[in-house]
């Protein structure tokens, strides 16, 4: 009687030790630097930047009909990821009517309240901020143009920051200092709150390489971007300063032509950008007549993206 109890005892042992081993077993906690080793994460979007020619009718360069030509391009935008615009100034109504973006932000106002700048997007926008040049000149001051932020998540742990960007225009001197001023500010910005994280900036800057007043090698040294034409298109060669530069008339321009829209990227410790193609939408911004739906071209870019391990700033 005596064995059959110690017996009994043992085998009630035995099972509480095989039941803590499986739960063991199981439930197998990883530190966060095994994590973080463990894991890996790649992907592709497109991006698009287009100046959308969105000041009143009769003030806006643009030759068609405002209110019509936007709600067009706000459906048109559809097809890409990521997108930056500038001048949505007074039709944003019209212009997300149509449109079928989960996230987009909100509207700041109609001149001369409003920046012009929204984001829309595909992936989720997680944070928004909006901030003024310091630095205008002439009609630029009429309303509070600058550049925005977004952080905006591509995965469980992947985030980037989005900047969209409208600067200073004319290429006279004092309008010249005045947007070398404004990428000055930006640079700073991109210091203070994207260092050390991938970064993409996309958005009309009114600047070329090839205008001795413009400082765009200084933006892209201080913030460590690239530039997609430059990479794709021009296989890193930058156009050479022109002493007697004038800008080529916006609407004639082609993948080879230096635009004042830009897309700048930047990859980070764990981040990578693979820049696949570049486009000037020379063609898919029209009308049914055939016509311009702004003063600008759009430019897009297609990625492939990687992600290993967690950004940390």
């Amino acid at each position: 009687m005596v064995l059959i109890c110690i017996l009994v005892v043992l085998v009630i042992v035995l099972l509480f030790i095989i039941k803590k081993l499986r739960r063991d077993l199981i439930s197998v906690v990883l530190t966060e630097e095994e994590f973080s080793d463990s894991q890996f994460s790649k992907g592709k979007f497109n991006v698009l930047t287009y100046n959308i020619a969105g000041l009143p009718q009769g003030i806006s360069a643009a030759k068609m009909p405002r209110r019509l030509s936007i709600t067009e391009i706000g459906e048109k935008v559809g097809r890409f990821d990521f997108v930056n615009v500038q001048e949505d100034f007074n039709y944003n109504t019209a212009f997300y009517s149509l449109n079928t973006h989960a996230f987009r932000t909100d509207h700041k106002g109609k001149i001369p309240l409003g920046d012009g700048l929204n984001t829309l997007s595909n992936y989720p926008i997680v944070a928004y901020h909006r901030i003024p040049w310091r630095h205008c000149s002439g009609p630029d001051c009429w309303t509070v143009k600058g550049f925005s932020y977004v952080e905006i998540q591509l995965d469980h742990n992947v985030f980037i920051d989005v900047y969209n960007v409208h600067a200073n225009s004319s290429d006279v001197a004092r309008a010249a200092r005045a947007r070398r001023e404004n990428l000055r500010q930006l640079a700073q910005y991109i210091h203070e709150h994207s260092q050390n994280k991938p970064v993409l900036v996309m958005g009309d800057f009114n600047a070329h390489y090839a205008y001795k007043r413009d400082n765009l090698h200084e933006f892209l040294v201080t913030t460590g971007l690239s530039d997609g034409w430059v990479q794709l298109v021009q296989k890193g060669t930058f156009p050479e300063i022109k002493p007697k530069f004038k800008a080529q008339d916006m609407l004639s321009l082609d993948n080879d032509s230096e635009s004042l829209d830009k897309i700048f990227f930047r990859n980070s410790k764990n981040f990578q950008f693979i820049a696949q193609d570049y486009l000037v939408e020379s063609e898919y911004f029209r009308n049914a007549d055939g016509e311009p739906l702004s003063d600008h071209l759009a430019i897009s870019m297609n990625f492939e993206w990687e992600w290993r391990g967690i950004d940390t700033e």
